[in-house]
């Protein structure tokens, strides 16, 4: 993830400076419509702030490239929603037709290409360092457009809009009206500076309501520079505390979204959804309901993929049927340990996450941590979360001493809204909840968020 040093194209705190009003002559003009046509390689539209320098900043090799399309998923079958749910036309095991993006990095063209209609929910989860003006270096995702194989009388464009980002430079921040969508077959990169650690998400701004709600839409997060020193016992961080309050030993990323499953199917079916009519029929955890969401994690370590020889996605063992929703949301953790845990929001209602039985304490929100202006703590204990549609929360938790008699005790963390937590489907949860499970001892240093270390 490091590149040589540049003068990179997204300073947040300068972006006023680099967007400047000054004339050009006509060969200056041409100059600059050429480089925007090898950046976007989708237009060769130009503003007269677009330099060189964005130019070269941005085709560089991306950290991280994600394809845009459509594809299934799977949700239990009952309560079934006549016609609606299962959808008569989803190939076995998948139930709920969807958009989604995918992460093709390091795919030839060829494999890259065979990931059209092979979108997951939810998205990508992935995280970047903050900017360390000391050693400069962007961080670059690019984005493709693979079309959608099972409509393609549509050819929406898509973006990456990252939810939350300061300051960004109209040109990268993925709304469309103001800065370039990337059409079918073509590619965009995106350029940041990340100068504000915590917990983000991200989302495609074109025809955004539908977008979102199909399933374009992941959790991103900024890793602090105070990462990796000792500070209070700790060498991980959600912030830069400088007294080690945010201290972590494990994280977990908890991303919310929704499924009105009249609106998928209508995708599907060539018609067209009353918004207006929007109900929740299942809410999700990591793009899974419950109990789906303590299955195993398929690939989900963004930087180090683990892929078929085709490109696609190996299902998580003993679920074929979550093959395009890897994430798992089980936390896994020893006795006293200190767990991070990640909430974003994009579904369309408001939710109230309890974790039940362990009070954690909320140390960000919004990207924000929980300090005055003065540096006054104002952190807070809770075992409920309300998070509203667009918002983060990051909390930490204590894991409590083991009781037994098992391997480990088990605290439920769900939403405390009970059309949520169960769906209405038999049997009680079904929804949005997952487990903390905690183990007296043994459970191994994660390799990447999310990771079970067992």
């Amino acid at each position: 993830m490091s590149h040589p040093a540049r003068r990179p194209a997204g300073d947040a705190s300068r972006h006023q400076g680099l967007i400047t009003r000054a004339s050009i002559d006509r060969r200056r003009f041409l100059q600059l419509a050429g480089g925007a046509a090898a950046v976007t390689g989708a237009t060769t539209w130009v503003g007269s702030w677009l330099t060189p320098e964005f130019a070269q900043a941005a085709v560089a090799n991306p950290d991280l490239y994600l394809a845009g399309t459509d594809g299934w998923m799977y949700l239990p079958p009952t309560p079934a929603l006549p016609p609606f749910h299962p959808d008569n036309l989803a190939p076995s095991p998948f139930t709920t037709y969807i958009f989604g993006f995918r992460n093709v990095t390091g795919l030839t063209e060829t494999q890259k290409d065979n990931q059209k209609n092979k979108a997951q929910h939810s998205a990508p989860q992935f995280w970047v360092n903050q900017f360390d003006p000391e050693n400069p270096v962007d961080f670059k995702v690019q984005v493709t457009n693979l079309g959608l194989a099972l409509r393609p009388d549509l050819f929406d464009a898509h973006t990456l809009h990252w939810h939350g980002f300061r300051n960004v430079i109209p040109f990268f921040d993925g709304e469309p009206t103001g800065s370039v969508a990337v059409p079918t077959g073509r590619n965009f990169t995106y350029v940041y500076r990340p100068r504000d650690p915590g917990t983000y998400m991200y989302h495609c701004h074109v025809e955004d309501v539908e977008h979102v709600h199909m399933g374009m839409t992941g959790l991103v997060f900024v890793r602090p520079l105070q990462d990796g020193q000792s500070i209070g016992g700790h060498t991980k961080f959600m912030y830069n505390d400088g007294d080690g309050s945010t201290g972590f030993d494990r994280e977990f990323s908890m991303f919310l979204s929704e499924v009105w499953t009249e609106s998928h199917w209508a995708d599907a079916h060539i018609q067209l959804p009353e918004w207006s009519d929007y109900r929740a029929d299942f809410s999700l955890l990591n793009g899974r309901v419950y109990p789906d969401t303590i299955a195993p994690n398929g690939s989900i370590d963004p930087f180090n993929p683990v892929r078929d020889t085709d490109g696609d996605l190996i299902a998580p063992p003993g679920h074929p049927e979550l093959k395009y929703q890897p994430h798992s949301s089980l936390v896994n953790c020893n006795a006293g340990d200190q767990v991070a845990l990640r909430f974003a929001n994009l579904g369309f209602r408001e939710q109230a996450m309890t974790t039940a039985g362990i009070r954690m304490r909320v140390v960000g929100r919004d990207a924000t941590p929980m300090r005055g202006r003065d540096g006054t703590d104002t952190s807070y204990e809770t075992e409920t979360l309300n998070i509203g549609p667009g918002e983060s929360y990051d909390a930490i938790f204590t894991a409590p001493a083991h009781q037994g008699p098992g391997a480990f005790d088990t605290y439920m963390l769900y939403n405390r809204n009970y059309t949520r937590s169960n769906n209405l489907a038999p049997g009680g949860f079904g929804g949005q909840a997952t487990e903390i499970r905690v183990y007296a001892g043994g459970v191994a240093e994660q390799a990447y968020p999310n990771d079970w270390g067992v």
